[in-house]
């Protein structure tokens, strides 16, 4: 257990079971049914992606373009809101603004990895709209798209390292070198814990961190020995696809 927790209402609860871009086992993730899923099951933190559409419109959406997910095509920074608001999830569901996830749930916890350097402007505004400063998390594979996005609000956010900054730390438990600099400006982590079948992560890496008074936030982990595998080494959080299984792992070893 971190003793040396984060000074951010967000890292409040001791557990952080992180529903994967909301639930759903029917191709509708990242929509407000999926979202609605996850809370139904109790969730208190969801995962989510931000883009921002070409007028400024932040939108909850993985990928750049609407391509994969959606019924229609083309790239969100070069799109206007009234063309996203058109396209349907998996032909059924709409794409949500970000600002109508942080309202429609007002207790909801909500980690947004800023996904495009179009997205900074209109994610902070978002947060800023909605007063949700306590019970978000700012993320992005880029630690410079990150402090852009936080550096535009007018309170402090729960921040997560970048892609480089978690490399850099993660070499450096492996080297045994203790404390390092690339966690000084965020809260903790999220990280695979494996890359391809190589582990990454290692129990090493998770005291490190909560000596540093950092927590370690994994993703996407979706089996369930894997899940206690995590938890025998002290993470604070998982991301899933499969809500339903970590909240029976979890509620078995009453962290729920």
């Amino acid at each position: 257990m971190n003793l040396m927790r984060p000074d951010h209402p967000y890292f409040d609860a001791p557990f952080a079971a992180l529903a994967h871009r909301g639930f759903s086992l029917d191709g509708l993730e990242n929509s407000m049914a999926a979202f609605q899923a996850a809370v139904d099951l109790g969730y208190a933190y969801v995962e989510t992606d931000g883009h921002g559409t070409v007028d400024g419109v932040a939108v909850a959406l993985h990928d750049a373009s609407l391509d994969r997910t959606t019924d229609a095509e083309g790239d969100v920074a070069e799109l206007p809101w009234s063309r996203v608001k058109e396209a349907r999830i998996g032909g059924v569901e709409p794409v949500p603004l970000l600002e109508d996830i942080l309202g429609t749930w007002p207790e909801l916890r909500v980690n947004i990895d800023v996904k495009a350097e179009s997205g900074i402007a209109p994610i902070a505004d978002a947060i800023e709209r909605t007063g949700a400063h306590d019970r978000v998390c700012v993320a992005s594979f880029s630690a410079e798209r990150r402090r852009a996005t936080v550096a535009r609000l007018s309170k402090p956010v729960a921040t997560s390292a970048g892609t480089s900054e978690a490399a850099r730390f993660l070499l450096g438990g492996l080297a045994r070198l203790g404390t390092l600099r690339s966690l000084t400006d965020v809260d903790g982590l999220q990280i695979p814990w494996r890359v391809g079948p190589v582990p990454v992560l290692n129990e090493r890496h998770v005291r490190l961190a909560h000596s540093l008074g950092k927590v370690v936030h994994v993703w996407t982990v979706n089996s369930r020995t894997e899940m206690e595998s995590l938890l025998d080494a002290g993470v604070d959080g998982i991301v899933s696809d499969r809500a339903d299984v970590l909240r029976d792992v979890l509620e078995q070893r009453g962290l729920w």
